[in-house]
């Protein structure tokens, strides 16, 4: 048995790896699309600030994962393994398609499916899926909201500045805006695993009540802000380029809606997309100069990622926890 837990631990990390490879856009994606950094450089930021995130902003996320979306008395590891092998064949599946799905909605599609498929439906914890449905409303929506109202108002405010001036202005602070939103996709998203490792220790008896332990954090911290570093360029693209052209001060914007957003979020406890919040702000900037500065076409293709990411995650796990249970009788 404890070889099984050894080896969903690695599984975690596995998953918490491929989150930072697949959602590096996340963090890059406007310093890279306004050519403030090149790519290597932003993706060493974004993986610095990625690891120090979850020392910052608490574990309430990791809670709500561990113990919030079904109930842990009826956890086993088959059910952890079932969980996290959907979630992370649904990240490769989008990554290939280079779609910017959300891993963390991934991983908690993969609960639910495998939750259902190895106790019944009576183990998921409604109150948690609430929270999760509210991270997906609120985090694109707030997102496009603060970032259209700061890029209007940064527009206003240097109207009769020279474009050359502001550029190189907003290009310095953007260092600082990408700092502080990688800094909370570490935070947001790096809590997900730490829940779920320790989850796998409860289920071990290794801690006897649901806590973080600090080599958790260190652990998960270490394994997506390596995921960041090397990056997923396919989706570095769809975000930094395809969505709409930004200028410096467009980056500065989303970049801090986004952060500010998933901050706040973290310290609710609310796991939400940094996928979702910084697409939203995007979004956001591009429409202050013109609504057609926005390639809704590609927008409406990411929504659609959004909506089926949890179904299908969960449909993906519900599948591999079928066969898991075949097995091993």
């Amino acid at each position: 048995m404890i070889e099984l837990a050894i080896g969903a631990i690695v599984v975690a990390l596995v998953f918490d790896f491929l989150n930072g490879f697949h959602d590096a856009a996340n963090s890059i994606a406007t310093i890279v699309g306004t050519r403030i950094l090149r790519p290597l450089h932003a993706v060493t930021l974004a993986a610095a600030a990625n690891f120090i995130g979850p020392f910052l902003f608490g574990v309430a996320v990791a809670t709500t994962v561990g113990k919030g979306i079904i109930n842990p008395d009826f956890v086993t590891l088959n059910i952890i393994i079932g969980a996290l092998a959907g979630a992370i064949v649904w990240d490769i599946i989008t990554w290939l398609l280079g779609l910017p799905t959300s891993s963390s909605h991934a991983l908690v599609g993969g609960i639910i499916g495998a939750g259902i498929a190895g106790a019944g439906s009576h183990v998921i914890i409604l109150d948690g899926i609430q929270k999760v449905g509210m991270g997906i409303l609120v985090s694109p929506i707030a997102g496009f909201a603060a970032a259209f109202a700061m890029g209007l108002a940064i527009m206003t405010v240097f109207a009769k500045a020279k474009p050359h001036a502001v550029n190189s202005a907003f290009g310095r602070l953007q260092l600082v805006s990408a700092t502080y939103f990688s800094l909370t996709h570490g935070a947001n998203d790096g809590q997900k695993t730490m829940g779920v490792i320790a989850l796998i220790l409860l289920t071990q008896g290794v801690i006897t009540k649901f806590s973080v332990p600090y080599y958790v954090i260190i652990m998960a911290a270490l394994a997506i802000s390596l995921g960041t570093f090397f990056g997923g360029w396919r989706i570095v693209k769809t975000m930094a380029v395809k969505i709409t052209q930004l200028r410096p001060y467009q980056g500065f914007a989303a970049e801090t809606s986004a952060a500010s957003i998933l901050a706040t979020l973290a310290w609710l406890g609310i796991p939400a997309s940094t996928t979702h919040a910084i697409s939203g702000s995007i979004m956001g900037v591009g429409a202050v100069r013109r609504m057609s500065a926005v390639r809704w076409s590609i927008g409406k293709r990411i929504v659609w990622a959004w909506v089926i990411t949890i179904p299908a995650s969960a449909a993906v796990s519900f599948v591999i926890m079928l066969f898991i249970k075949a097995i091993s009788h």
